[in-house]
């Protein structure tokens, strides 16, 4: 698998109220989720992220509460992948669970509006704007499943038809 796109950056410790604020729980509509997302750590972010685009975070992205609606606003808005130093344990199922690759990197020499290039299978993310490389933790093949089929519950619908 390989994801290309636009980077917007954010810090460390993002949580998931930040992700997509509490207010805003009371729909699980993706649509509706993804025009609030990131809006609490940029309020411009929703009108501004485009289909295809990739978010680089520092650690700890994705902590606390453990809201499912998080990693869906991030993906509904058409956010293809996630880099961050580290993620919140419940963060990282769920992304999986919804089919929305993530990927730990130590290196953090990526600027917002760069172009990455990540290949999920080498765990290998290219910052085309700086000639640079950098390494992450290859997702593991049943993950890859997990994202190709667009999530767990769609996998296993696939697995029971056969």
């Amino acid at each position: 698998m390989i994801f290309k796109g636009k980077v917007w950056k954010f810090g460390d410790d993002i949580d998931t109220d930040a992700i997509i604020p509490a207010r805003y729980l009371n729909t699980s509509d993706p649509k509706e989720l993804a025009s609030h997302v990131m809006e609490d750590a940029d309020k411009d972010f929703p009108g501004k992220v485009k289909p295809g685009d990739i978010i680089v975070a520092g650690k700890n992205f994705g902590c606390g509460s453990s809201r499912e609606h998080a990693p869906i606003a991030i993906k509904a808005a058409g956010v293809q992948a996630v880099v961050a130093k580290s993620f919140a344990r419940i963060f990282y199922r769920n992304a999986f669970n919804i089919g929305l690759p993530i990927f730990e990197s130590p290196d953090s020499d990526i600027d917002e509006g760069d172009e990455l290039e990540i290949d999920a299978n080498a765990g290998v993310i290219k910052n085309i704007t700086k000639s640079k490389e950098y390494k992450a933790k290859p997702i593991p093949a049943f993950m890859q499943e997990l994202i190709s089929a667009g999530g767990l519950i769609e996998w296993t619908k696939k697995k029971i038809k056969g």
